[in-house]
């Protein structure tokens, strides 16, 4: 089945002003989040068992991608083993199949340990042949049988060693990458631990970052799009009026009101955006399908910020889910 990933990609690079918005589901949470990663149980058992299992998680993917409103399922390889390999999930689905191709130092987060607050080293637990095919070493008609896109990030920290070591990792990626026709989008991420060489402005910093990073690469590695925070309206209007052929993508963020989440997508669409990830904001919401189908009618212009926050109450109240708070303290904006 024709994805709806390569029909929007195609109509963006043609024409930036196109309305097509590519929206993704981040469950890849168990590559840096550990027992946590599968969400808020909201089953009757919670009170003894307050995080689901990893069987739900996986269940969760099923769900999100039957529904058929996201662009991308982006997962771990053992996920996308199960669900793309074993499962055949995407066979006839209009859903593209991702994974997380690698995992730097500073995502590894869960309950416990401090490696956020290290700076960020290199590294990847996978390999893009166990993504194409389960195994290592596929055969050309075995990599049709997987993933064949990955997310590769990166965080900088304006240290001269230590970010030369992950732009080598990154190009080594890319040569191995164009090598087995496997595609990738490419996030980066606010510095973490940058100490003494904290840059003054962090939005301008990682504008400049990715446009040194992607000086050098040619057509045939560049990533398909971006993947960053929202630092507001002028740097984000900054990086998308600096290369249309760019396509300009955020990250969802932490967990806020309902409000916060919708108004970010919404904005971020009006000053450039044409994709969103969203992991956390889906995954801990009340109900999962239903913020996918609001997310899904923000991007493609169909409701407001506000709107949607109301719209998405009322799906609730329909299925019959208590919210986590009332409409009118879902509707304040925390994160302005």
């Amino acid at each position: 089945m024709e994805k709806t990933l390569d029909h929007k990609i195609a109509r963006i690079l043609a024409d930036s002003s196109v309305s097509d918005f590519i929206l993704a589901d981040a469950k890849d949470g168990d590559m840096g989040m550990g027992v946590g990663a599968p969400g808020p149980n909201r089953g009757t058992d919670a009170d003894r068992h307050p995080v689901r299992t990893y069987q739900e998680y996986l269940q969760s993917m099923r769900d999100v991608t039957n529904q058929g409103l996201v662009d991308i399922m982006l997962m771990s390889t053992s996920s996308s083993e199960q669900l793309t390999i074993k499962e055949q999930l995407f066979a006839d689905s209009s859903v593209t199949p991702a994974i997380r191709a690698n995992d730097t130092t500073d995502i590894w987060l869960g309950s416990s340990g401090g490696y956020s607050k290290q700076p960020s080293l290199p590294f990847r637990t996978t390999t893009i042949d166990h993504a194409q095919c389960g195994k290592w070493q596929c055969t050309p008609d075995e990599r049709k049988l997987g993933a064949d896109l990955g997310l590769y990030s990166i965080t900088f920290n304006n240290d001269a060693h230590l970010d030369r070591e992950a732009l080598q990792a990154y190009k080594d990626f890319r040569i191995e990458a164009e090598q087995k026709q496997f595609r990738h989008f490419f996030e980066v991420f606010v510095p973490n631990a940058p100490g003494s060489n904290a840059p003054a402005n962090v939005a301008d910093y990682v504008n400049d970052a990715i446009a040194k990073t992607l000086a050098g690469v040619t057509s045939n590695s560049r990533p398909l799009f971006l993947k960053i925070p929202y630092f507001g309206p002028a740097a984000l209007e900054a990086l998308v009026r600096y290369d249309s052929q760019i396509i300009v993508g955020i990250l969802g963020g932490p967990s806020g009101t309902t409000h916060d989440s919708f108004r970010m997508l919404w904005e971020a669409k009006k000053y450039g955006a044409r994709a969103a990830l969203f992991g956390r904001k889906i995954n801990n919401s009340e109900d999962q399908l239903s913020t996918v189908t609001v997310l899904r009618a923000i991007a493609d212009g169909e409701l407001d910020a506000e709107a949607a926050v109301r719209e998405y109450h009322s799906l609730l109240q329909k299925i019959g889910i208590k919210p986590d708070r009332e409409l009118k303290d879902d509707l304040v904006l925390t994160q302005v």
